[in-house]
């Protein structure tokens, strides 16, 4: 790690509290409070993760992926609308420019509290990489959790970020190609996601990085699974995932994660009652939401 005083130990919650699937590895010399965060060092603390990052052996292979077919494939759900519906003449060629200069949106859910959590700094800093690689403005990156406190608000809009102030539970509609990281977010959060964009129109402009949704089949009882969950459930046979490499010494940090992208020509194989009016979800019946609700007025 780049910075060697951190230790890690496990955060132990207490029964029964909501929260996200972040891992719970926080920073023991690290409790900043927002009075206490000097923005300054944190930011140059997320830049200097960046750099290490960088010299990965495993980043060029992320970078890879997120090249190619992947935002092609998004592409071509545009080529497929009339002329006057287009947001953009081709498709893209690389991670965030489509050939007629036109950006990749990227929203960003659930990172967690990076300026106490080792996690949450590295796959910020990843998340700042990909960007940067794929040439995305940063202003073009929304971010939002509920966790962070007033001065990692600062910290991200320092970076360059644009911070979210509404809690959307990711029920965000992608309009043009939209990558959506969402790394050690709970099922929910991806449900809701999936829930918002379920359409032959929508589905192929959204691409995630996150947890795999083979591997959230896996550790879930599949009757609960398929009741709480029921957008992952059929996503499965209708995405695509590639699994992208990590180290041992980050497992904690980027295990599990994939590309997930929704290919056009699966989805229009569906007959069309697959997409007819799909029900908002409601949870009612989950014991361990793992995602921070909205507030509602009383």
């Amino acid at each position: 790690m780049s910075d060697t005083g951190d230790e890690w130990q496990v955060a132990r919650r207490r029964k029964g509290a909501a929260r996200k699937s972040k891992p719970l590895q926080v920073s023991s010399n690290s409790t900043c409070s927002q009075e206490q965060l000097d923005v300054g060092k944190t930011v140059k603390r997320v830049r200097d993760t960046v750099s290490e990052l960088r010299c990965e052996d495993f980043w060029p292979e992320w970078k890879g992926f997120l090249c190619l077919e992947q935002l092609l494939e998004a592409g071509s759900a545009i080529l497929s609308q009339p002329p006057e519906n287009r947001d953009t003449e081709g498709p893209t060629d690389q991670l965030g420019r489509s050939r007629d200069g036109q950006q990749l949106e990227c929203v960003c859910y659930g990172l967690g509290s990076f300026s106490s959590c080792v996690s949450a700094r590295y796959q910020l800093a990843m998340l700042l990489l990909l960007l940067d690689a794929g040439e995305v403005p940063l202003k073009d990156c929304s971010v939002y959790d509920p966790a962070f406190s007033s001065g990692e608000r600062d910290v991200l809009k320092e970076l360059g970020l644009t911070v979210l102030t509404e809690n959307e539970e990711g029920k965000r509609l992608a309009t043009k190609p939209t990558l959506f990281y969402l790394m050690h977010c709970g099922k929910a959060l991806y449900n809701n996601l999936l829930w918002k964009n379920w359409s032959t129109q929508c589905l192929p402009l959204t691409i995630i990085i996150g947890n795999s949704f083979n591997g959230m089949r896996e550790r879930t009882i599949e009757r609960e699974f398929k009741q709480d969950y029921s957008y992952i459930t059929q996503a499965l046979s209708l995405c695509e995932e590639r699994q992208l490499p990590c180290p041992s010494r980050l497992i904690d940090v980027f295990s599990d994660t994939a590309v997930i992208t929704f290919p056009t020509s699966g989805l229009n194989r569906l007959p069309q009652s697959t997409w007819t009016e799909p029900p908002e979800p409601q949870y009612q019946h989950c014991p361990d939401l793992e995602i921070i609700l909205r507030e509602t007025q009383s």
